[in-house]
């Protein structure tokens, strides 16, 4: 393999699969040359070059849904991202191109497959969106984290592998005591953490500050990532509370996990797929503000089968606190939740996706 190009980005959850992707492929092979496609504007213009991969950004942008004067530049905007994708495929001639979503994939992807070159997929979500499938009729394989994908794309294209997960994850986690120590918290009372992604997540916040003292009178304490937006509320409400951490980001994640007996998230295929490497009692609370709700699929596809509770983002104000004190309340059901989770984790998502680049480049 000499050469590869990955396209998507927008949102971490496109980010990491494609930063993983390209680490496997390196470690499998040094000197293949590795160059990603994002869109201009978006954050993959900063995280991947932080990574110390090359990328080449593209006008490219999506459709506003509301009546906008931006709007009538796209076309112009996705005409250029094509000339401009074609161009970057005849100068790195790739042996693979791979799409993780986002805008930038479209363009990309679709150029490749103009000028022959074969492409891979790989879907977060349990949802599809319209270009991935669009793009699935000339992929020549399709990554999936979630059964049932047959629906939106060809079934004998289809390879489970899972999505990628941060590094620190395929490791033990620390002990209990020393990650609640490290918070300032108590070793030994059950701890909530809170987490909306690194952006806060505005429901889940307003819910753990209406219901803040109850979950304190059930002896309960909290780890809140606030994002950066409700942070300095949190720190005021939480300023003389001894149980409750908050921080508008918390990057050692896996401090934050192993301290944890019941998690409350959004529910982005990352996340999802963290949740279950992790195996912890889970309640996720999707995000409405996505496309085609695919937050809400993927929490269906784990409270289907009973390995995390579905709160609605509607009714998280009322129906969050009592999930929780349900969870503090009964062990045995906060257990068998967390083992049901625990089943549906994939810890080595990154080879095997590196073996469906294999066996695109060199079919058997």
């Amino acid at each position: 393999m000499k050469s590869v190009i990955i396209s998507g980005g927008g949102t971490g959850g496109h980010i990491f699969p494609a930063l993983a992707i390209a680490q496997v492929i390196r470690k499998h092979h040094p000197d293949c040359s590795i160059h990603f496609v994002g869109a201009d504007g978006r954050m993959e213009m900063q995280k991947v070059p932080e990574a110390g991969f090359p990328i080449t950004g593209l006008p490219i942008a999506g459709l506003q849904r509301n009546l906008s004067l931006k709007n009538l530049s796209l076309p112009f905007k996705i005409w250029k991202s094509l000339r401009m994708a074609k161009a970057l495929m005849r100068e790195k001639k790739p042996d693979i191109v791979i799409g993780v979503g986002g805008y930038a994939s479209a363009p990309t992807l679709w150029a490749a497959q103009q000028l022959g070159i074969p492409t891979l997929i790989q879907e977060q979500n349990s949802y599809a969106g319209l270009t991935n499938k669009l793009l699935a009729k000339k992929a020549k394989k399709i990554c999936v984290a979630y059964e049932g994908m047959d629906a939106f794309f060809p079934k004998e294209k289809l390879v489970t592998t899972g999505n990628p997960v941060r590094p620190f994850l395929t490791n033990a986690l620390p002990d209990v005591a020393t990650a609640r120590h490290f918070f300032g918290l108590s070793a030994t009372k059950k701890t909530v953490l809170f987490i909306g992604g690194s952006l806060g997540a505005r429901t889940i916040n307003h819910s753990v500050a209406f219901s803040l003292k109850e979950l304190l009178e059930n002896d309960l304490q909290v780890i809140w990532q606030t994002g950066k937006g409700f942070s300095s509320l949190a720190a005021a409400q939480c300023a003389d509370e001894t149980y409750v951490f908050t921080a508008d980001f918390i990057r050692e994640m896996d401090m934050a996990y192993a301290a944890a007996d019941i998690i409350v998230s959004r529910a982005g295929a990352l996340s999802v797929s963290e949740l279950c490497i992790v195996g912890k009692a889970a309640i996720l609370v999707p995000s409405p503000n996505v496309a085609e709700d695919h937050q809400t699929k993927n929490a269906l596809a784990l409270s289907s089968k009973n390995a995390a509770v579905l709160v609605k983002d509607s009714e998280a104000n009322y129906a969050l606190l009592p999930a929780i004190i349900a969870f503090a309340k009964n062990e045995d059901s906060a257990k068998q939740y967390a083992e049901n989770i625990k089943q549906l984790s994939i810890l080595d998502a990154d080879e095997r996706i590196y073996q469906c680049i294999l066996s695109v480049i060199k079919p058997s």
